[in-house]
């Protein structure tokens, strides 16, 4: 049976009580300057990491055996939330005490994989309290979010934002229902801030059936999006070309090898540019990484602690 509801998704934004609200400094962490990484022919590899219990420096222990390269392209820091002020009535990016850990801690966290050539990308998550995406009342309520996005990114020297738009409970604290025009401005503001980094979509909730309002469609503005459902195929559906989307989805440990590598395959064989996959833990995962490293890209993959 296809993982539909994820446990991380809910564990990330039940940690209410460690909320840490985001407060601008005027330090800017620059990223780093990546190292060439060994060159691999095949889809982007996608990571996510929850930071409440792995670490994300996980992601860069994988390379592949024939070559060297990365087994992974992106790392996703799982989750930073928007929350609602009721006081001020307005959106704002929080950060619990585990992403906050992380990005104060950029210099030995997050460097080590971008100097691999790993992109580190900050997932943002509705938690519980009425905002979201597709429910900003106005364009400049969407835009003042959206600059707090990419201030983030500027600040902590991060290369994008994911946007994973469940557990908003839209209508909280007196929060509007979803609107059509909401997503639109939020990603063309954040587009406009960050014209460069990455931005990307995992495909779910209401924000990802709103992408087009007022004669402006946002699709080409998202780097990648792909599937929520882990161990399922199902094409996102949204105007990318297929080397920007992943229809596979699985879950290390969780979903099947042979589950994996069946995905791999199909990304492979129907032409499809990226991989994803969640939950990377500490443990060596060498064999459910392999499975779908020898589909991809021709090569078993090796773990160095």
């Amino acid at each position: 049976m296809f993982t539909l509801v994820r446990s991380r998704a809910r564990r990330a934004a039940l940690a209410l009580s460690a909320v840490a609200a985001l407060a601008f400094g005027t330090t800017t962490m620059t990223s780093a300057t990546a190292a060439p990484a060994p060159l691999k022919q095949g889809p982007t590899s996608v990571a996510y990491v929850e930071v409440n219990n792995n670490s994300m420096l996980n992601v860069g222990k994988y390379t592949l055996a024939n070559g060297g390269g990365n087994v992974f392209d992106v790392a996703v820091i799982f989750a930073a939330n928007i929350n609602y002020d009721t006081g001020t009535k307005a959106a704002y990016l929080s950060f619990n005490e585990n992403v906050q850990r992380v990005l104060d801690n950029a210099a030995t966290e997050i460097r080590p994989l971008q100097q691999k050539g790993i992109k580190v990308v900050l997932s943002v998550l509705g938690n519980h309290q009425g905002a979201g995406f597709a429910n900003f009342p106005s364009q400049q309520a969407a835009s003042a979010f959206a600059k707090q996005l990419s201030d983030t990114v500027t600040k902590y020297g991060l290369d994008g934002i994911d946007f994973d738009d469940e557990y908003a409970e839209y209508g909280n604290n007196g929060t509007g229902q979803p609107n059509d025009s909401s997503f639109v401005h939020l990603v063309t503001a954040l587009r406009a801030n960050m014209p460069d980094k990455i931005i990307s979509l995992y495909n779910i909730g209401p924000a990802a059936t709103r992408l087009s309002y007022g004669g402006v469609d946002v699709s080409s503005k998202f780097d990648y999006a792909w599937n929520p459902y882990y161990g399922s195929w199902q094409v996102p559906g949204i105007a990318l070309p297929k080397s920007k989307q992943s229809p596979a989805a699985v879950e290390i440990g969780r979903t099947s090898q042979s589950t994996a590598a069946d995905l791999a395959r199909r990304t492979v064989s129907e032409g499809y540019g990226v991989y994803l996959t969640y939950n990377l833990d500490g443990a060596d995962r060498t064999a459910d990484v392999s499975a779908f490293t020898r589909e991809l890209y021709g090569s078993d993959a090796v773990y160095t602690p």
